[in-house]
């Protein structure tokens, strides 16, 4: 894609999190790995007002072109993402309400349901809390992610991975309904979990599950 359609996906991105609920109002952001750095939502603006010109540019350094607009304040959270993981293409942050919710008890989101291993593992982990926008934070979203596509973020909400960014936005929705269900079921009693041989082979079928090498989810 050229930079100029990967802008526009970023935005068209963020605005899906945000009239789905996926992400309220300007909670949350969205970068896309390009050249020697990322492209991700700017601090403080309303996503439908954005123009591909406000999407800022952070290169894996740190530094950032004079003139643009400020990237968010998680940029260091994104950075670190793709320092760390070089298959990761785009990532996604939001603060969506059951994730936010389950994020709160700091408690890892245990093998419930089959379709945990969405995430890349038995569990659904929750990263230590930091204050936002520190390096602090994105160093225990790292380890959250360790071995994971997609984790939670301690009293904060979540933060998820992919090849693209329409298959990060997927993920999220992914983790989000999980979070939903994980809730419900809590409601009623302790769910019943599965066990790790079973887990084990969940995440070995979804190895090659669905139509690969398409750059979308699976």
């Amino acid at each position: 894609m050229t930079e100029s359609a990967l802008r526009q996906a970023v935005i068209d991105t963020a605005c899906a999190m945000e009239a789905s609920g996926l992400s309220p109002q300007r909670s949350g952001n969205v970068s896309v790995r390009h050249g020697d750095g990322f492209l991700i939502t700017p601090t403080g603006m309303a996503y439908g007002a954005l123009k591909p010109k406000d999407v800022a540019f952070v290169d894996m350094d740190g530094s950032q072109p004079s003139g643009q607009r400020k990237p968010s304040s998680e940029w260091h959270m994104h950075r670190a993402v793709y320092m760390d993981r070089s298959e990761a293409m785009a990532v996604v942050h939001a603060h969506s309400p059951f994730a936010v919710a389950l994020a709160c008890l700091r408690e890892d989101i245990p093998s419930f349901h089959y379709m945990i291993a969405v995430a890349g593992g038995a569990t659904i982990r929750c990263a230590a809390y930091a204050t936002f926008g520190t390096e602090e934070l994105a160093d225990n979203a790292v380890a959250g992610l360790a071995d994971r596509k997609a984790c939670l973020l301690a009293n904060h909400g979540q933060i998820c991975f992919g090849p693209s960014v329409q298959a990060a936005l997927e993920l999220a929705h992914e983790v989000e309904d999980l979070c939903a269900q994980y809730w419900r079921a809590r409601q009623i009693g302790d769910p019943v979990l599965l066990e790790d041989e079973e887990m084990d082979r969940v995440i070995a079928k979804f190895a090659g599950y669905g139509q690969q090498g398409d750059g979308g989810a699976a």
